[in-house]
């Protein structure tokens, strides 16, 4: 599931080319319907043609409403770059693309709207020349210009089409196991409370979990997730999510809080950054200037600390600290946007390295700029984290090739991500270079793939016990060890049943369909006839089948003594017990004596015998038994 936003100038036609592609009008103020500008954040949603879902978030084009528009491209995956074919490049078109390319929005298609108000094509060759020209150099360089018109419906296809290509190679946010939800509406729904909505990134929410919400530090449970208006049981990351919330009301939630599991995301009040000024910005970035300062949905004013120069010029980059007037919730590689007060001008942005420096560092200082050049690669467990992304678990040893870290750095740093939940190590053994460990979110899809191989089985052959531990490993493509160390975690979790030989769900037990129990008890009736002449394995099958003939001597049912011989369960364990009780009182048991203990055939009596030899029950000496 991905996410799009809208970009734009101000009337070219953003809601209105949402409403063309969704149905949906994200205008829902009663103000905005009346001025017929977008004002605050509108969301909506559509099904591609190859079936995949896509959430919409239509952001206001206005220069008063650019703080609104900023909540809410934190999170999405691509752009829809709105210009219209009868105006072109206007002043809000290149802010909005400077925005997406300070947040790093690789992906996205221009939409030339409003096509059918040009007559002349002359025109539009000159404004697709012009998009052009603009985009060069940024991260839309080169993406596809598409022109439509949200009127006549002309390029809608085209449009959705481009839409789907580039949506197809963006992969699926990572599951990291610390799911964030930054909050860009919050609203409460009679009867049920509180709902707050976001853009879900870095890992999954569940019904019924407990959650934090930050800076406040407030804990919630969640009563109900929905995505698109369809109730979900889990929300994963990359989509857009409504929660329902008990524990907190409408007054205590805002705009840029975050949802998150608990325990591990804290607020902070400075950061270290990696600052670039916008190549446009209209002066240089000077130390200690005061900024506004957005990240995700959050809007806090900040205070600039260069810490090489004492300005920044345009189309500069430098390391700074940002001293925050409220703690904000950051996390190593979150993109922010710094904007002037007065007059309101976006003037840069960049990535945070470190959200808890601890302490405001001496500027200009070479130590202190080699110290935030090695932290800009990584802290332990974020290098660690992202070796881990590569499913399926691999061993510490791997995950040390792969960070280039220490294996100090790499042990030390699993043990405090486990500790943490943001990782799961298998087996019950202290962290070693074997060791098999993996994130929560890739551990969670095998258990999820291995279940619904079970699930499948079961429903295949609901008579048998379970699936054979030998081609589940097969069908999952695991190596033995951590085949077994997966089933071993697994079946501790309560997930899988381990039947030593078969592995099954521990909510399976063995039937037979109504068609065939028939059959069943027929068969069983006839062993209990004649108990010690009974039906042949090839009677057996045929009377029902070698599938459900099989299923009775897996659930122990039907003992098999040889290729050709089978009985009641009862009556075997009957016999076996006659003939070890005449063995004791004897000394020893012929064929013959068999033969005639239960007036059957040789033919019986001899697969007895020989069954309990290959047991080691008996033991033949001459042509007598006698017990081992």
């Amino acid at each position: 599931m991905h996410v799009i936003g809208t970009a734009g100038h101000v009337d070219h036609g953003k809601s209105t080319l949402v409403k063309a592609l969704t149905g949906i009008d994200p205008d829902r103020l009663k103000e905005e319907k009346e001025r017929e500008m977008t004002i605050d954040l509108g969301f909506a949603w559509l099904t591609l043609p190859n079936g995949e879902s896509v959430g919409i978030v239509d952001v206001p084009g206005h220069k008063d409403f650019i703080k609104n528009m900023l909540a809410g491209v934190g999170g999405i995956d691509a752009a829809i770059l709105v210009i219209a074919a009868d105006e072109g490049v206007m002043p809000q078109t290149r802010e909005h693309l400077d925005i997406l390319d300070l947040l790093q929005v690789r992906n996205g298609i221009v939409a030339l709207t409003k096509k059918d108000l040009v007559e002349d094509p002359e025109w539009l060759e000159l404004v697709m020349a012009d998009v052009a020209e603009t985009l060069a150099g940024t991260v839309l360089e080169g993406a596809p210009v598409v022109p439509v018109s949200a009127r006549t419906r002309e390029g809608i296809p085209e449009l959705l089409a481009g839409l789907e290509r580039i949506l197809s190679e963006i992969p699926p946010r990572p599951d990291r196991g610390r799911p964030r939800l930054p909050v860009d509406r919050v609203f409460s729904i009679a009867g049920f409370g509180t709902v707050v909505t976001g853009t879900l990134i870095d890992g999954s929410l569940r019904v019924g979990q407990e959650v934090e919400i930050q800076p406040q530090g407030l804990t919630a449970r969640i009563r109900g997730l929905q995505t698109h208006k369809q109730k979900v049981d889990v929300a994963m990351p990359g989509s857009r999510v409504a929660v329902n919330l008990t524990g907190v009301n409408t007054d205590q939630v805002q705009r840029g809080n975050v949802v998150t599991a608990p325990g591990w995301l804290h607020p902070t009040l400075l950061a270290d950054v990696r600052l670039k000024s916008l190549d446009d910005a209209p002066r240089a970035l000077k130390h200690g200037q005061e900024v506004e300062f957005f990240c995700g949905s959050a809007e806090v004013m900040a205070r600039v600390r260069l810490l090489e120069e004492d300005a920044l010029a345009p189309g500069r980059e430098g390391w700074a600290q940002l001293a925050l007037s409220d703690p904000v919730p950051l996390v190593r590689g979150d993109r922010f946007v710094i904007r002037q007060p007065s007059p309101s001008l976006t003037i840069g942005g960049g990535v945070i390295v470190n959200p808890h420096p601890g302490r405001k560092y001496r500027r200009k200082q070479a130590a202190v700029i080699a110290q935030l050049e090695t932290a800009a690669h990584g802290t332990p467990e974020e290098i660690v984290l992202q070796a881990l992304e590569s499913p399926p678990p691999q061993e510490v040893a791997e995950v040390i090739r792969k960070s280039g870290l220490p294996r100090e750095s790499v042990s030390e740093a699993l043990a405090r991500l486990v500790e943490q939940g943001q990782a799961v190590a298998l087996g019950d053994k202290a962290l070693g270079d074997q060791t098999f460990v993996t994130t929560p979110g890739a551990w969670h899809a095998l258990v999820g793939q291995l279940t619904d191989l079970l699930a499948a089985y079961h429903g295949q052959y609901p008579a048998r016990l379970g699936m054979p531990k030998e081609e589940v490993k097969s069908r999952l493509k695991l190596p033995p060890r951590l085949f077994a160390e997966v089933v071993q975690r697994a079946a501790g979790e309560g997930a899988i049943a381990d039947d030593e030989t078969t592995l099954r769900l521990p909510s399976h037990r063995p039937h037979f369909r109504p068609d065939e129990q028939a059959k069943v008890d027929a068969l069983l009736a006839a062993f209990r006839r004649s108990p010690y002449a009974t039906p042949s394995v090839s009677e057996c099958e045929q009377a029902v089948g070698a599938e459900a003939f099989n299923a009775l001597v897996e659930q122990g049912r039907l003992v098999k003594v040889s290729a050709d011989v089978v009985f009641l369960a009862e009556t075997y364990q009957e016999m076996v017990d006659r003939v070890v009780r005449f063995i004791q009182e004897h000394g020893s048991i012929t064929v013959a004596q068999v033969r005639d203990m239960f007036n059957a055939s040789r033919k019986y009596a001899l697969a007895l015998m020989e069954h309990l030899d290959q047991r080691k029950v008996t033991r033949r000496v001459g042509d007598e038994r006698v017990l081992r």
